[in-house]
């Protein structure tokens, strides 16, 4: 027998356990975020059934207003209780593009993933594409951090192009496989310098070399050009550096890397490189 059962009636007794559990519930309820309050208001209304064109008007335009989570939330109804009409083939789209606006980028990709699957032939599939890839695209992080996400923007905008190239969005994500190959391109010239400033040479070189083979059309090529020609001089191997030295004149001629690069052979005692035809395509110098 508890306390309460000994010193008040039994109802009284109910009524006291009954308050204590009320008061240990409080700090709860106060811990809602507000988006969990949001998802209670959203289920709420939408479980008063309206016509398919009601409800996805509503969405829209708590998508106009910005309400992101507000949208997502009644276009995923749109498409639970209307599942086989054209309103939820569009609702599925727009509860991605709405989590997208949202920055939930992992939510938006499995919208979309799910809209891509369902519906491979509709005619906004190119925008889905595009939007998936810019999930991605807009999640880049600096060069100093792991670059998966980069890689994926990478593979994602070139999907795009590869299958939309008359698109619109075929021409934007061309401008943005630019920039991603840079910073990937960044990253590996990251960790040469890396390698390169503990005296690991030949790692250094290898960093160097992915630069001028897979990410020739990037801002970095001349920088790596001329790490590669420092590395190949530290290893003792001047034929080498003077071959690196004469690309990147051939290829670069008005950079500040070759200008560098022609005073450090120079200063080597190997001759100055000489300007030599370069084919980017067979990797070869002739």
């Amino acid at each position: 027998m508890t306390v309460f059962e000994t010193s008040q009636s039994p109802r009284a007794a109910r009524l006291c356990r009954l308050g204590l559990l009320v008061m240990l519930s409080l700090p709860l309820a106060a811990c809602a975020t507000e988006e969990e309050k949001a998802a209670k208001r959203v289920a709420a209304e939408a479980a008063q059934q309206e016509p398919v064109e009601t409800l996805y008007n509503r969405a829209a335009q708590r998508l106009d207003e910005g309400a992101y989570f507000d949208a997502a939330k009644l276009f995923d109804e749109v498409d639970r209780q209307y599942p086989y009409s054209q309103w939820a083939t569009r609702a599925q789209l727009m509860s991605g593009y709405s989590h997208y606006r949202n920055l939930k980028y992992d939510e938006a990709i499995m919208a979309l993933d799910r809209y891509i699957e369902l519906h491979p032939g509709d005619d906004s599939i190119s925008y889905a594409h595009y939007l998936r890839a810019l999930c991605f695209y807009e999640q880049i992080v600096d060069v100093r951090r792991d670059q998966r996400l980069t890689e994926m923007a990478l593979e994602n905008l070139q999907r795009v192009v590869d299958r939309f190239p008359e698109t619109v969005y075929a021409r934007d994500a061309l401008l943005k496989i630019d920039l991603t190959r840079d910073h990937l391109a960044g990253k590996e010239m990251e960790i040469g310098r890396y390698y390169q400033e503990r005296h690991q040479h030949q790692a250094a070189i290898n960093r160097f070399q992915r630069v001028v083979d897979k990410y020739q059309t990037t801002t970095h090529v001349p920088e790596a050009l001329h790490r590669m020609t420092e590395s190949y001089l530290a290893l003792g191997i001047p034929a080498e550096a003077n071959k690196t030295a004469a690309i990147l004149g051939y290829n670069f001629p008005e950079s500040r890397w070759y200008k560098d690069t022609y005073a450090l052979v120079g200063d080597n005692g190997a001759p100055p490189p000489k300007k030599s035809v370069y084919d980017r395509t067979l990797g070869k110098l002739f």
